[in-house]
């Protein structure tokens, strides 16, 4: 008798697992696109989030934001997950947006310009093409993502670390590419602070009323390179820059947070940024 109880037993749960099993689902966070790059002369794998509500059946256009390490075990759904809360009608600092996580084969390479440093040049061989995808963003992400999603031309770019450095080139020199920055800790002391040397100079003539810009960093110390100044030191010195270089146009944020470090500034900066540029996402 006790045995065939315990067989009645183990038979419901067995059934009960069964049952269990046909309920289960992927949790879809976004689509997965590749995109063969001419530019670069290799596959790209794009991560894509699309808004509550997103549907080819209606008239909405959304703004889209272009994530540097955008890739699943990297910034993408993190990031995808602020822009989600931030466009809640209860929360409401953001519009519903498109993400687009650009996911890495070598950032070095990709987000570095080439450097006159010898040591830098000894230590990262492989490193100075940031103009290749700086062109593959312009020719070939960008107008893919125009083609085959409802976009409405308001672009954010969001770059941390060696992102950051990618994402101030691209201001400086490609400003019109986007019209909205997040940099976050830019590695600015590559190659000597070159790039911070540049910046007045390069952004007089490209500050727009429409150009916002975030810049945020935590305390962070000293980094590589030939440099006695703090991380925090250089990107203060480079927001004050962007502020001087043509006041009452382009608005500029600076931002920063004592209680993070390199590793774990980029969330709360994101979350600062939607937070500081709420009037100015539609």
């Amino acid at each position: 008798m006790k045995y065939c109880l315990f067989a009645l037993a183990l038979t419901c749960t067995c059934l009960f697992l069964d049952a269990q099993d046909t309920a289960v689902r992927p949790f879809v966070l976004g689509q997965m696109r590749h995109l063969h790059s001419a530019v670069l002369g290799e596959d790209r794998l794009l991560n894509i989030y699309l808004p509550e509500g997103y549907s080819d059946s209606n008239r909405n256009r959304y703004p889209v934001t272009y994530l540097l390490d955008g890739s699943a075990d990297e910034d993408f759904i993190h990031t995808a997950g602020l822009y989600q809360f931030s466009s809640f009608p209860w929360v409401n600092r953001v519009a519903p947006t498109i993400v687009v996580g650009i996911a890495n084969v070598n950032r070095m390479r990709d987000f570095t310009f080439p450097a006159t440093d010898t040591a830098l040049l000894k230590h990262y061989p492989a490193s100075g093409h940031s103009a290749d995808f700086i062109s593959f963003l312009e020719k070939e992400v960008q107008p893919f993502i125009e083609q085959q999603y409802k976009t409405n031309g308001t672009r954010t770019l969001i770059g941390e670390s060696l992102g950051g450095l990618l994402a101030t080139q691209i201001l400086l020199q490609h400003t019109p590419l986007f019209n909205r920055y997040i940099i976050i800790s830019p590695s600015l002391w590559w190659n000597n602070e070159s790039l911070l040397r540049q910046t007045t100079g390069r952004l007089s003539f490209n500050m727009t009323p429409r150009l916002k810009i975030y810049i945020g960093t935590g305390k962070e110390g000293l980094p590589p390179g030939k440099t006695t100044r703090t991380m925090q030191e250089v990107t203060r010195a480079f927001a004050a820059k962007l502020k001087a270089a043509n006041p009452g146009t382009a608005t500029v944020f600076f931002d920063y947070m004592p209680t993070e470090n390199h590793a774990t500034v980029s969330y709360q900066a994101t979350y600062n940024a939607l937070r500081l540029l709420r009037d100015t996402a539609r």
